[in-house]
């Protein structure tokens, strides 16, 4: 169903004459690669042609938006979303401008994590914790059923979520003190996380475990800075994933932007080679799409940098990189975020077919291929 959805978009567009422009091979072929690897947040409840992310649908073919309910960049209560009618016109305008239908994403995992709040007119769900709490795998299904219902009429198809970390440590900031965690045992996360997966999948919603290889017994919030999680970190954390994904459920992997020196002794999860190819892909078997959690996060850019980042991350193994562009804002952040990749790629450190591996997994899960 999830595809179909995608097919029935992509026909529409193609008897309308809007995905009649030819892509052609060499250069014009890798830029439309290469955007889909792209997905990036604007501000803006509504779309004219002088908005920044039209040009980066548009021109730089980027693959993919996020939309947020605050701007944290002037913390305001006014970004993306107002309510059912605006936010239904907004994600449709957004898709006319695209050749290829986008990944239109929002964090709504439920409780305080959540885009599409009641004062705004739409329904909520109870916090991933609550769910847990309450014994009954029927209410994280309702919950995720609920969820998926909501973002299929208002045009979203991806829920970031569920988060799958363990609540290995009470006092986390960023996982225990927002309620993000079903438990604190990893075959309870797992339980949870596969019903609320189904509701999802029920509506017909793509969802994204999150954080690998687990966020849960960090004492720091990766927004703010490096995260050191080697004392705290435990293998059973990765019992979430590997069971969801040996049950065909994940959608979509989003990796953490924490440091596990017996992970990796250079990099943090998303920039890591041994994380990203060598654990999630090779041991743990995962073919889906990995996504990076937000790449303006401290945790990655106070480290790296822009262009090192994207490149160690996209080297490492990522699909899509997530430029939330809401810790700070700037315009045309998506067409700097393809210019940057292409650029690697000219300049010899990223290969064509390391892209292209990541626009076929993306093609795979959009239905056309």
């Amino acid at each position: 169903m999830r595809k179909l959805i995608f097919l029935f978009i992509f026909s529409v567009m193609i008897l309308s004459g809007c995905a009649s422009k030819e892509i052609t091979s060499g250069p014009s072929e890798l830029d439309v690669m290469i955007g889909q690897m792209v997905m990036v947040g604007f501000r803006g409840l509504e779309l004219n042609n002088n908005n920044p992310v039209v040009a980066d649908i548009r021109e730089s073919r980027i693959g993919g938006v996020i939309l947020f309910s605050k701007d944290c960049a002037l913390n305001s209560t006014v970004r993306n979303i107002a309510g059912p009618g605006q936010l239904v016109k907004l994600t449709s305008d957004l898709q006319s401008h695209a050749e290829i239908p986008l990944f239109v994403a929002v964090d709504q995992e439920g409780g305080i994590i959540k885009r599409l709040t009641g004062e705004m007119g739409f329904p909520e769900t109870p916090s991933a914790a609550e769910l847990g709490n309450s014994g009954d795998p029927q209410a994280a299904y309702r919950a995720g059923r609920t969820i998926g219902r909501t973002l299929k009429s208002m045009g979203i198809n991806m829920d970031f979520a569920p988060a799958v970390d363990v609540n290995r440590n009470a006092a986390n900031p960023v996982i225990a003190a927002l309620q993000r965690s079903f438990s604190d045992d990893p075959r309870i996360v797992a339980l949870f996380a596969e019903s609320f997966i189904d509701g999802l999948h029920a509506e017909g919603i793509f969802s994204c475990l999150k954080h690998f290889p687990g966020h849960g017994s960090s004492q720091g919030d990766s927004h703010l800075g490096f995260t050191d999680v080697t004392d705290s970190w435990h293998a059973d954390e990765l019992y979430p994933f590997r069971k969801i994904i040996s049950d065909n459920k994940a959608d979509m992997v989003m990796t953490a932007h924490i440091f596990n020196e017996r992970l990796d002794r250079n990099y943090p999860a998303t920039l890591s080679r041994k994380t990203i190819n060598g654990l999630l892909r090779r041991k743990i078997g995962f073919d889906g799409i990995i996504v990076t959690d937000d790449m303006q996060m401290q945790g990655v850019s106070g480290e790296y940098g822009f262009k090192e980042g994207i490149y160690r991350a996209v080297k490492a193994g990522a699909d899509i990189l997530l430029f939330g562009n809401n810790l700070t804002f700037e315009p045309g952040l998506g067409t700097k975020a393809a210019s940057t990749v292409k650029q690697l790629v000219r300049e010899g450190k990223i290969t064509e077919r390391r892209i292209r591996q990541s626009y076929e997994r993306i093609m795979r899960m959009k239905g056309e291929k």
